[in-house]
């Protein structure tokens, strides 16, 4: 199952393993269920620590626990944990094993704390790059806490069940048979949902927090710059985002960020908060920006959605972008019940079906040739008469024969039976005449909207919602600055939002020094 080069960098990890654990299989005469036989067998070869049972008795197969001899098994695979879930795999041997986990004491210590019993299921795609963080999180709680287990499911494997229980995205987590969330989850949001009483302790530690001299909301590519280059310069920083790493967290492939040749999102939103990590940054996760004041004293206040209100001497917004909307009946009624917007995460749950793509720039066609492989057919619709991708991705869609491209034409409306997506309305624009295809899925790539809501009537933005930035990323208030997508600077690019961020850093940081000169 394993190749050599990855077993022996298994073997490697398990070495780190401090007491015993047990791999409980239950399986079927299916090939998968031999597939996960030899997985098992294979990593019970790499270390003495590890040994296998067959005897499992889950309701899924296959499937298999892990867990340590003579105790409950509290987390569960069903299904083969390859792909982006093979770290998810991996964390789950070593944590049950007893290595401990890179996460703050004092969430561990919240974790053990939480009473009461959860039992999470998690719906995945081996090619979701969201899911790996919700699983690896659950897992995590389950091997803290004996209250709290999990189970991973395959979606692909387990279509029946995603039928029944009407899933169309991926992660969709149940607890205790119960819908609780979909989409990416980190460690903290979880913890946040359950434990009672935990957003309130938070507000009165924010707010109990002394002025800051650069405080940053945002935590995505231009977020991270700036708290790097304030913090460089020894002034106390801060940084509140809902989520660190920001819409970098939903993207997949990045091949144009120089010097590295290839990565992707999580990977880059990681090894950000860990490099801000480095200095010494007060970092406010899950914390949404509500609004901003400025105070007689020229300190500008943020306050946020718990409550608290921070205060600061100078403030960079750098809250990014979210995934545009159409707008047309039907498509918030049926959101994650066949309206999807990340072709990556959610495709394989439409195999074998007829689904929508919308857009034709470089994201709406690489999304459609990413599904062609996947489904029946793609209908791909754009609103102008010509599509913008790169004449490359144009060239490889038209070459796919389950593939049809309608332009010139505007969406109007999501059609579905009060459960799930059925179908779609279009315009065409050149006769006017209405049309209606039968799907099962549409995929929305129609760009980003700026994340400024919370700013109108405070601050100056462009006619698209955008913070009118001068070229330092000075706004139109005194010591407050702006970066990244959220901004009017063009070309909505990772590498741009960082040189971005920097700058607005050493804008804030010039304000800083000239305001605090003695007169």
């Amino acid at each position: 199952m394993l190749d050599a080069t990855i077993k022996t960098q298994l073997k490697a990890y398990l070495e780190r393993l401090q007491q015993p654990i047990e791999l409980i299989a239950t399986l079927d005469d299916s090939d998968k269920a031999q597939e996960v036989r030899s997985l098992l067998d294979d990593i019970a070869t790499l270390s003495t620590k590890v040994s296998v049972r067959n005897d499992g008795s889950d309701s899924r197969k296959p499937s298999f626990a892990v867990t340590r001899p003579g105790e409950v098994p509290r987390i569960a695979f069903a299904g083969i944990p390859m792909g982006h879930e093979f770290t998810s795999l991996v964390l789950a041997l070593l944590q049950t094993g007893g290595h401990p986990p890179k996460v703050e004491p004092e969430v561990i210590e919240q974790i053990k704390a939480i009473p009461g019993k959860f039992h999470f299921e998690t719906f995945i795609s081996l090619s979701c790059h969201n899911c790996p963080d919700v699983v690896q999180a659950l897992n995590l709680m389950s091997v803290l806490n004996p209250g709290i287990s999990h189970t991973m499911i395959d979606g692909a494997l387990f279509q029946a069940e995603v039928n029944e229980r009407k899933i169309m995205a991926v992660p969709t987590v149940f607890l205790n048979g119960e819908p609780f969330g979909q989409g990416r989850m980190t460690l903290e949001e979880i913890i946040a949902r359950i434990d009672t009483g935990a957003a309130a302790r938070e507000a009165e530690k924010l707010a109990a927090k002394d002025t800051f001299d650069v405080l940053v909301v945002g935590g995505g590519p231009a977020g991270a710059a700036a708290a790097i280059y304030a913090a460089r310069k020894g002034v106390r920083t801060g940084v509140v985002a809902e989520r660190f790493g920001g819409q970098v967290l939903d993207t997949l492939a990045i091949e144009n960020f120089i010097s590295v040749k290839e990565t992707d999102g999580p990977k880059l939103a990681a090894g950000l908060e860990q490099h801000v990590k480095e200095y010494n940054v007060d970092i406010m996760n899950l914390q949404r920006a509500e609004a901003l004041t400025q105070g007689e004293d020229g300190f500008s206040e943020v306050r946020l959605a718990s409550g608290a209100v921070l205060k600061a001497k100078s403030v960079i917004i750098s809250t990014g972008a979210r995934w545009r909307n159409m707008n047309v009946p039907g498509e918030q009624e049926y959101k994650a019940r066949g309206v999807a917007y990340c072709p990556h995460c959610d495709g394989p749950l439409f195999k074998g079906k007829r689904v929508a793509v919308i857009g034709g720039g470089n994201s709406g066609v690489e999304a459609a040739i990413d599904l062609a492989g996947i489904v029946a057919h793609v209908t791909l619709i754009e609103f102008d008469t010509f599509l913008r991708a790169d004449a490359v991705l144009q060239k490889k869609l038209y070459s796919l024969p389950n593939v049809r491209v309608i332009l010139h034409a505007l969406t109007s409306e999501v059609t579905g039976d009060g459960e799930k997506v059925n179908g779609l309305v279009y315009k065409d624009r050149t006769s006017n005449e209405m049309h209606k295809i039968e799907l099962e899925g549409i995929f929305v790539q129609i760009g980003l909207l700026p994340n400024t809501d919370w700013l109108k009537g405070t601050i100056n933005l462009s006619p698209r919602g955008e913070i009118e930035v001068d070229p330092r990323g000075q706004t139109s208030l005194p010591g407050v600055f702006a970066a990244g997508d959220c901004t009017t600077v063009p070309y909505k690019q990772i590498i741009i939002a960082m040189g971005e961020g920097a700058k607005a850093s050493l804008g804030a940081f010039d304000h800083l020094i000239r305001t605090s000169a003695p007169a």
